[in-house]
């Protein structure tokens, strides 16, 4: 039986659905508003166990979902919402075996979604500017994964420059102007590579859909993801009242063989 141990984070969902994350350590308590909970009510139970705040209150105890980690993880600036981070590994294609190069690694949300498409067999090499985003990035993955991938390279660097690496499969791009990328993508990008940048604004995703087009890629597509959840319980249903609306623009495009640059 799969038991709950020190080390490990959990998170704490109440009946109204609050969720909190935490990392289970002996002699340690959760304090919230409806109480206290003792890790060592929690170490040694499986997934899914209920327990009981000094209030009275029931909690059920899971292991955190890459969704739940990722809303909650520490940042420095906006994250990718899973719901984006969903139609990227979709959209741009990315499989296990995948050499993705990522540039803006931020607080570390996509990386880690981008390393567990890839597998082992797979490798993702992240750009980051500045050494403090790229510190945080690091801690965050190191906390869900428990250890530093053999598989993942971070770099502080800055791509605008230059892209040393050859014949990567995909690269995805996070950056607030990205066009200027688009020379180095080129070079490292093999043909028939995928190119996807995540732009938030729509100033930025026309100046790159432009660049885009005088270059040697093509199918260039742009879109956005809208989520709306719904309200369901008894006789009422309806959308809720709010919703993930516009959080940013994705545009993706495939290298053609130099061959047919122009054509």
């Amino acid at each position: 039986m799969d038991i709950l141990k020190e080390g490990e984070m959990i998170l704490l969902v109440t009946k109204k659905d609050q969720r909190f994350l935490l990392t289970l350590k002996e002699g340690e308590q959760f304090h919230y508003q409806r109480g206290v909970v003792s890790h060592s009510d929690i170490l040694g139970k499986t997934e899914g166990c209920a327990v009981k705040s000094s209030m009275g209150e029931e909690l059920t105890v899971f292991r955190p979902t890459l969704a739940d980690y990722i809303l909650k993880l520490k940042r420095r600036t906006q994250i990718i919402y899973p719901k984006d981070i969903g139609a990227i590994l979709v959209r741009a294609d990315i499989y296990p075996g995948a050499n993705v190069l990522e540039a803006g690694v931020g607080s570390g949300a996509l990386t880690l979604a981008l390393l567990r498409t890839v597998g082992d067999r797979g490798k993702v090499i992240s750009y980051e500017n500045r050494p403090e985003f790229a510190a945080l990035a690091l801690e965050n993955i190191e906390r869900f994964l428990g250890d530093k991938p053999e598989n993942f390279e971070l770099k502080v660097g800055n791509i605008y420059e230059e892209i040393p690496e050859e014949t990567v499969d995909r690269v995805i791009l996070d950056l607030p102007e990205p066009w200027r990328a688009l020379p180095q993508v080129e070079k490292a990008l093999k043909p028939g590579g995928i190119v996807l940048a995540h732009i938030a604004t729509t100033l930025q995703i026309h100046e790159y859909v432009e660049t885009l087009r005088k270059t040697s890629f093509s199918m260039i597509e742009t879109f956005e993801v809208l989520v709306r959840p719904w309200h369901v319980k008894d006789l009422s249903v309806r959308p809720e009242h709010r919703m993930v609306a516009h959080t940013g623009f994705m545009s993706l495009a495939r290298k053609k063989a130099v061959s047919e640059k122009g054509t």
